[in-house]
């Protein structure tokens, strides 16, 4: 589920002001000088060398300069890797976080006459590109790596939560980092349940499969076939369950101003349809692809109109219970769960951390929001390779991509599929204020990696991915 902000690394799309010190091969432009006094500004983490920068080159963005400062710190700035593209008022470049094995594009575009200041900084993560070898160890000496990075970053308070990385079903690391209820000193367990955010998606689209392959779900019908009493009839018909599965329905999303006021009283997935369901399509469905949250809550509903359950009941009785994920659910905040970790969000231009505990809605949906361990997420991943949760021919049409997503790969049915380096990936993130997580599965080489972590994004993904880079491929 998406609350407000998703998790940067896959997803985040920024719109900063950027300069640092560059390497020689920028060309002579006033787009690419403005670029390389920005990274300068924007690495050195001063505030007030940022903010005389952002006043005389980018005024319109002087306001943000504590966004800005809050960005620096979670990337630890950045370095200048090559050139994309360059004209004189337009620089497009690729560079790379210091934290992590994030890359980024960086897209300025300036005024077409002197003093050149800028007008429009892009600043988007992108896949490794090709010519960037990623650093391949030996298991062990991964493993290591991922030990000493994890306790550094615990050390330096940029990682608290739970790591596993499995290859055949068994663990080759796990460990736990940080508090999880930081109040009361309760440290992380391997068992903490931490928020999952968004993952809860990957369930929701395994229940809807295993009801199309009882054959009581059409892929290719129309939403108001399940749900005959939908309100907006446009919606009803023409947006299918293949639509819904992959975010191009044009269903929209459902936070805002709306879920601000009423977060508490959406107890149900029919109350979020009450809210939510006369409002029209935002783009014609099949037309284009825009990640959806409302689009999943609606089959949520589906999933509940056709088994006669709820939706919670139905995948603790179809998912859950059969791949041994006891520590697993969508329990009410208001309920006490054993193992729950306390979310700490960091606010914009904020010095410390805090609960999100008013940022969080009644309870986890078929959009998101629920709980897990990582090792429940490890036997969730080998059930679902075990064909235990539906049989190979439908886990392949769960998992393998369909249509281009915004932040890189193809989504499939509630995962991602993406291939990086030719070694192909399926899994899906979540993030959102003070929650972050990340379930990866490498069909190639038997890995499993899970990482769940309780602050914000994008602290989870940024260790799957160290780790994911330097395993051996095979």
């Amino acid at each position: 589920m998406k609350i407000r902000i998703r998790a940067a690394v896959s997803l985040a799309v920024f719109i900063l002001v950027l300069s640092a010190p560059v390497r020689a091969q920028l060309p002579d432009t006033p787009a690419a000088r403005q670029f390389s006094a920005w990274l300068g500004a924007f690495n050195g983490a001063d505030r007030a060398a940022l903010l005389k920068f952002l006043e005389s080159n980018f005024p319109t963005r002087a306001a943000s300069v504590d966004r800005d400062l809050d960005f620096r710190a979670r990337t630890g700035g950045f370095d200048f890797r090559k050139v994309e593209s360059s004209a004189p008022t337009r620089f497009a470049g690729i560079l790379k976080e210091r934290g992590s094995d994030q890359f980024a594009r960086i897209v300025v575009e300036v005024e077409p006459t002197a003093p050149y200041r800028i007008l429009t900084l892009e600043f988007r993560a992108v896949d490794r590109p090709a010519g960037f070898a990623a650093p391949r160890m030996t298991e062990r000496d991964a493993v290591a790596a991922l030990r000493a990075r994890l306790e550094a970053d615990a050390a330096a308070g940029r990682f608290a939560g739970a790591v596993l990385a499995a290859r055949n079903g068994k663990p080759i690391f796990t460990g736990a980092y940080g508090l999880a209820d930081r109040e009361k000193k309760v440290a992380n367990r391997l068992d903490t349940r931490f928020r999952i955010g968004s993952m809860n998606k990957m369930f929701t689209a395994v229940a809807v499969l295993q009801l199309v392959q009882a054959g009581k779900i059409t892929l290719s019908a129309p939403l108001g076939s399940y749900l005959t009493d939908y309100p907006n009839r446009d919606v009803a018909s023409k947006v299918t369950i293949h639509h819904l599965l992959t975010h191009t329905g044009g269903t929209g999303d459902i936070f805002g101003a709306e879920f601000e006021a009423h977060r508490l009283e959406l107890r149900t997935l029919q109350d979020y349809v009450t809210l939510y369901g006369r409002r029209g399509l935002e783009f014609e469905p099949g037309s284009r692809w825009a990640y959806s949250n409302y689009g999943f809550l609606l089959l949520g509903v589906v999933v509940e109109r056709v088994s006669g359950q709820s939706y919670y009941d139905y995948v603790r009785d179809h998912i859950y219970t059969p791949a041994g994920m006891a520590s697993t659910g969508s329990l009410p905040e208001s309920e006490t769960v054993a193992g729950r970790s306390v979310g700490y969000m960091k606010p914009p231009g904020g010095t410390g951390w805090v609960p999100n505990t008013d940022t969080l809605p009644y309870r986890g949906t078929s959009a998101g929001g629920g709980y897990s361990t990582v090792e429940d997420l490890l036997r969730f991943a080998n059930a679902l390779q075990g064909n235990k949760l539906l049989d190979p021919a439908h886990t392949a049409l769960l998992t393998t991509g369909k249509v281009e997503a915004a932040n890189g790969g193809k989504y499939a049915y509630g995962f991602i599929d993406r291939t990086v380096g030719g070694t192909r990936w399926f899994g899906h993130g979540g993030g959102a204020q003070g929650m972050n997580g990340e379930l990866d599965i490498c069909p190639q080489s038997g890995t499993v990696i899970a990482v769940l972590a309780n602050m914000d994004p994008p602290a989870a993904q940024i260790v799957a991915q160290f780790i994911e880079n330097r395993l051996p491929e095979k």
